[in-house]
């Protein structure tokens, strides 16, 4: 499709229901949710276990086809933990997953089918058990990390810094650095003066955002008929 050929009021009551399936079946998951957290297509989120808290105004996506899954393991003398800062943005696909303690910090960007977990979950010759094999990781704030990365056990990410796409990271990056790679290298330095724009910008104003969001897509649909969106699909055209 080339457009999004819902009416207005149609989009209203779908995300209507998205916010009420989120707050019944996902937030009841987290030992906290910060105020403005926002869930996108919630049924595709999954989390699992306890110790997970969320910040302010984080943003979980999933997409058809590309859940995303928080979960936090349970290793038989303890449970993992997980805590996402303000700000933090998942998109999705995105699998976390923590047997020890994971660390993500404010601002961070975290994009599509990212894999961030703190433990191998087995030994080299023990596939048994995951004794031994976890070390706590922490993702420092205002990190961009790149589609379909992986950041394994014990790492730390310093602040600013971008994980390229498809990197492997297995040892520590510095703060304000581009690192990418398999296994992931510092490739260039950034100014740590930036100036940066960090995504709390965004949410100086919660309201006033929510408010123009909301006129925006008002204005984008208005044109839309309920008729138009059921002819769409069932006989759409080169110009849907």
């Amino acid at each position: 499709m080339r457009k999004d050929h819902r009416p207005y009021w149609m989009w209203a009551s779908m995300s209507g229901a998205a916010r009420a399936y989120a707050r019944h079946f996902v937030v009841p998951q987290f030992d906290s949710v910060g105020e403005g957290t926002l869930f996108t297509r919630p049924w595709g989120i999954e989390a699992i276990g306890p110790n997970m808290r969320l910040g302010r105004h984080v943003h979980i996506n999933a997409a058809p086809g590309l859940n995303t899954k928080l979960c936090v393991w349970n290793a038989g003398e303890r449970w993992g933990r997980l805590d996402i800062g303000d700000y933090v943005l998942i998109s999705p696909g995105t699998q976390i997953i923590s047997s020890i303690s994971i660390e993500i910090g404010a601002n961070t960007m975290i994009a599509s089918q990212v894999y961030i977990s703190d433990s191998d979950w087995h030994g080299t010759y023990d596939r048994l058990r995951e004794a031994g094999q976890a070390r706590p990781m922490v993702i420092g704030p205002n990190v961009w990390i790149g589609v379909k990365a992986i950041i394994g056990k014990g790492v730390h990410i310093g602040e600013n810094s971008i994980i390229g796409a498809g990197s492997v990271v297995t040892r520590d990056v510095p703060a304000n650095v581009i690192a990418a790679g398999n296994p992931a290298e510092v490739r260039r330095d950034l100014d740590p003066n930036g100036p940066y724009h960090r995504r709390a910008e965004l949410f100086g104003e919660p309201d006033k955002l929510a408010r123009f969001t909301e006129a925006v897509r008002r204005e984008q649909l208005k044109a839309n008929s309920t008729w138009g969106w059921l002819r769409s699909k069932i006989w759409p055209s080169v110009e849907d």
